[in-house]
Protein backbone atom coordinates (compact mmCIF):
# COMPACT_ATOMS: atom_id res chain seq x y z
CA UNK A 1 0.00 0.00 0.00
CA UNK A 2 1.34 3.42 -0.93
CA UNK A 3 0.92 6.28 1.54
CA UNK A 4 0.57 9.81 0.08
CA UNK A 5 3.49 12.07 1.01
CA UNK A 6 1.22 14.49 2.91
CA UNK A 7 -0.24 11.68 5.05
CA UNK A 8 0.96 11.61 8.71
CA UNK A 9 2.26 8.03 8.36
CA UNK A 10 4.50 9.02 5.45
CA UNK A 11 7.06 10.57 7.81
CA UNK A 12 6.75 8.27 10.79
CA UNK A 13 9.78 8.12 13.05
CA UNK A 14 10.20 4.36 12.58
CA UNK A 15 10.56 4.87 8.82
CA UNK A 16 7.77 2.39 8.12
CA UNK A 17 4.12 2.75 7.25
CA UNK A 18 2.98 -0.49 8.91
CA UNK A 19 4.14 -1.10 12.50
CA UNK A 20 3.49 1.07 15.51
CA UNK A 21 6.56 3.09 16.57
CA UNK A 22 7.77 2.45 20.14
CA UNK A 23 6.82 5.98 21.24
CA UNK A 24 3.25 5.48 20.00
CA UNK A 25 3.06 2.09 21.68
CA UNK A 26 4.18 3.67 24.96
CA UNK A 27 1.62 6.47 24.56
CA UNK A 28 -1.16 3.94 23.97
CA UNK A 29 -0.13 2.08 27.13
CA UNK A 30 -0.22 5.35 29.10
CA UNK A 31 -3.69 6.15 27.75
CA UNK A 32 -4.90 2.66 28.71
CA UNK A 33 -3.40 3.11 32.19
CA UNK A 34 -5.14 6.49 32.55
CA UNK A 35 -8.49 4.89 31.65
CA UNK A 36 -8.03 1.98 34.02
CA UNK A 37 -9.84 2.46 37.29
CA UNK A 38 -11.49 5.78 36.43
CA UNK A 39 -15.24 5.90 37.11
CA UNK A 40 -16.01 9.55 36.37
CA UNK A 41 -13.74 11.94 34.52
CA UNK A 42 -11.83 12.30 31.29
CA UNK A 43 -8.62 11.35 29.57
CA UNK A 44 -7.17 13.80 27.06
CA UNK A 45 -4.42 12.97 24.56
CA UNK A 46 -2.53 15.97 23.16
CA UNK A 47 -1.19 15.30 19.66
CA UNK A 48 1.36 17.34 17.71
CA UNK A 49 2.44 16.42 14.19
CA UNK A 50 0.63 13.09 14.49
CA UNK A 51 2.44 12.09 17.70
CA UNK A 52 0.97 11.92 21.21
CA UNK A 53 3.02 14.33 23.30
CA UNK A 54 0.94 14.51 26.49
CA UNK A 55 -1.78 12.57 28.31
CA UNK A 56 -3.96 14.25 30.92
CA UNK A 57 -6.32 12.50 33.34
CA UNK A 58 -9.01 14.35 35.24
CA UNK A 59 -10.89 12.30 37.78
CA UNK A 60 -14.09 13.35 39.49
CA UNK A 61 -15.13 11.87 42.78
CA UNK A 62 -18.87 11.79 43.30
CA UNK A 63 -20.50 11.41 46.70
CA UNK A 64 -23.93 9.89 47.14
CA UNK A 65 -26.59 12.07 48.71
Amino acid sequence: MTVPSDHPEASRPDGETGGVPPATDAALRRIADALRGIRFGSVLAIVQDGVVVQVERTEKIRFSR
